[in-house]
């Protein structure tokens, strides 16, 4: 019984250390936020019903600006 349970032992440390690690992937870019954008002189395209629109005329997307962020208490500014 001994000898299975180091024999099983044995086994779990070496399938832990032969195990392929994967690659960490880089972190995203807001270069890589395919964002629709405006053209002067493009139709406007209507769509009736549930439709996918590829390429859409949009006129406003959001403020796509990174800010940090601390917690209260992490010697950032007092929360009011």
């Amino acid at each position: 019984m001994w000898i299975q349970l180091a024999i099983l032992v044995v086994a779990a440390i070496l399938s832990y250390a032969l195990t392929p690690k994967p690659k960490t992937p880089p972190p995203d870019q807001l270069s890589d936020v395919s964002v629709p954008t405006i053209e002067i002189g493009k139709p406007v395209s209507v769509a009736f019903g549930t439709v996918w629109v590829d390429d859409s005329n949009i006129l406003w997307y959001g403020d796509l600006s990174s800010q940090s962020f601390s917690p209260p208490g992490s010697g950032g500014s007092a929360w009011l």
